[in-house]
């Protein structure tokens, strides 16, 4: 299996764990400490953020970029910002609509919206940094 199967695979892995630890909080958040869905979904976007980047950075996107930490941390931030706005909106629509429960709701909000993340995140928030620059000043300065 090649190394981007491995980390399809990896990511699949990571969003899932993300995934349940968002999807777990909102749940505690709305039985436990009696929150509006929508509230608490912003509670558990918040945690779970930490559970992803932590180990898209260190395990999924580890072998292939060549960033560091703080400027994939602001580009997954933004990527992840970006996904959760998409995540509220969409799962504001679908409690609206109603007929589901709202743990029910989350659930299919979490999974449609699991790819976008993937892609944005593969060819822009751990995209490996470009050695082409460095290569071209090297050329220049060996240049006669």
């Amino acid at each position: 299996m090649s190394n981007d199967r491995w980390q399809g695979v990896r990511f699949i892995a990571v969003g899932t764990t993300a995934a349940a630890v968002h999807w777990g909080v909102v749940r505690l958040a709305v039985e436990i400490l009696g929150l509006a869905p929508l509230g608490a979904n912003v509670v558990g976007w918040m945690i779970a953020f930490g559970v992803s980047f932590s180990g898209h950075r260190h395990w999924t996107f580890a072998a292939t970029s060549g960033r560091d930490t703080a400027q994939s941390l602001w580009r997954f931030g933004l990527v992840s910002l970006g996904g959760f706005v998409l995540n509220e909106l969409s799962y504001a629509v679908v409690l609206r609509m109603g007929g589901l429960r709202y743990d029910v709701a989350l659930g299919l909000v979490l999974v449609g919206l699991a790819m976008v993340t993937f892609v944005v995140s593969r060819w822009w928030a751990f995209r490996p940094a470009d050695p082409r620059p460095a290569a071209a000043a090297r050329c220049r300065a060996d240049a006669p």
